[in-house]
């Protein structure tokens, strides 16, 4: 039986200052392997398409210097003829946008009679990537970029065309980890076409890939509840509308709220009781869709988006999922309507969740007029125009 040992507050600190030591250490490791593998798969592409490109090598030659390899490196795995001329296509592709650090030495222009590990010698694989350029108004995240491995880069480049796809996949595949299959599946499905702007973390937690792209497609990143009227209510200020005047207003527009959101969205209630040891909760908006399979747990909040919404939400889909959801059902879906979001930090916040949520926001009808300009201001134009 293995001694129960008692460590005091200060051995504790100790063994989580090292075990934070340790994992920082690996994670750097794990990143620098990856970079130095993108690195020298770039190196050899570049030294492939400068050669091949130009006629320096005939017929067969890539086959050659795959055969020489593995005889003159046994065991290597890796370089066989179609990876070396994927790592030509990975240089090629990405070459426009990276630009090399001054090199030690050069690659010979000329054919001469080099064994292989001789050229391997001269090629510069400690100073990859540094951009030449910001592609597509600083979308380029370099730390993303080295982050991906080869092959999903691959995956990547054999599937999409424009550089803003290929820096969605990339952004999406660290972001969520995603495997080589799974990366299959969501170029294959076109998720970049079918996504919407909301922030969600639904290829994470969905069961499925198509459940994923599914429920991405279904909801939109914003909604225009118009048939909300700030004057109908009562209030002076649409500040003055709080979350429950807002829910009270969906719910005597039901149809038009469900036409808004979607389509095969079926209303279930509103402020639905919710019990889990003892514990009552209320979650604002509750929908069954039947395309998805899945309860839609929908909150409304006034202002703007805070983090402790996606806590909240997050406790409600559990419980959903452990008292109300059929055993065929899907797990539950949340939906937090808010005024303003940044998405950019939703998106990172909500990928720590388990459930399947998204962020959007909405505006009212008291939104629309602002943005519209009132009728003296219109007489004004006109006069002008006229």
């Amino acid at each position: 039986m293995k001694e129960n040992i008692q460590l005091s507050d200060e051995l504790r600190a100790a063994v989580k200052a090292i075990k934070k030591a340790i994992l920082q250490s690996q994670y750097r490791a794990a990143k620098s392997v990856n970079r130095e593998q993108l690195s020298l798969y770039y190196g050899i592409g570049r030294y492939i398409s400068e050669h091949s490109g130009k006629g320096f090598w005939g017929k067969g030659a890539i086959k050659q210097i795959s055969d020489q390899l593995h005889k003159e490196l046994p065991g290597m795995r890796g370089f066989g003829e179609s990876s070396l001329k994927n790592m030509r296509q990975f240089y090629e592709e990405w070459s426009d946008c990276i630009i090399r650090q001054p090199m030690a030495g050069e690659l010979p222009k000329r054919e001469i009679q080099v064994s292989v590990a001789t050229v391997l010698e001269t090629i510069d694989t400690t100073s990859l990537i540094r951009i030449n350029r910001q592609p597509s108004a600083g979308e380029m995240n370099i730390e993303e970029f080295l982050g991906l491995c080869f092959t999903h880069h691959i995956e990547i480049l054999n599937k999409t065309e424009k550089l803003e796809e290929r820096l969605f996949y990339i952004h999406e595949a660290v972001t969520n980890k995603w495997d080589k299959y799974l990366l299959r599946d969501m170029l294959k499905g076109k998720l970049y076409e079918h996504q919407g702007e909301m922030p969600n973390n639904f290829a994470k937690t969905m069961p499925s890939t198509q459940s994923a792209l599914r429920a991405i497609e279904m909801f939109k990143d914003e909604y225009l509840l118009d048939f909300i009227n700030v004057e109908e209510i009562g209030a002076r200020d649409e500040a003055d509308v709080d979350e429950r005047e807002v829910e009270q207003a969906i719910i005597q527009n039901v149809k038009n709220f469900i036409m808004t959101f979607g389509r095969d969205f079926a209303f279930v209630g509103n402020q639905y009781h919710l019990e889990k040891f003892g514990v009552e909760q209320y979650p604002d908006l509750l929908f069954f869709n039947r395309e998805l399979a899945a309860l839609v747990c929908v909150e409304i909040k006034r202002g703007g988006f805070k983090p402790a919404y996606l806590g909240q939400l997050s406790a409600y889909l559990r419980i959903l999922d452990s008292e109300v959801k059929k055993p065929y059902e899907n797990p539950s879906i949340g939906i937090i309507l808010c005024k303003q979001a940044n998405k950019s930090f939703v998106e990172f916040l909500i990928q720590g969740y388990e459930n399947p949520m998204g962020v959007a926001t909405y505006k009212t009808m008291e939104d629309v007029r602002r943005v519209l300009p009132t009728e003296e201001e219109l007489r004004r134009v006109i006069d002008e125009e006229i």
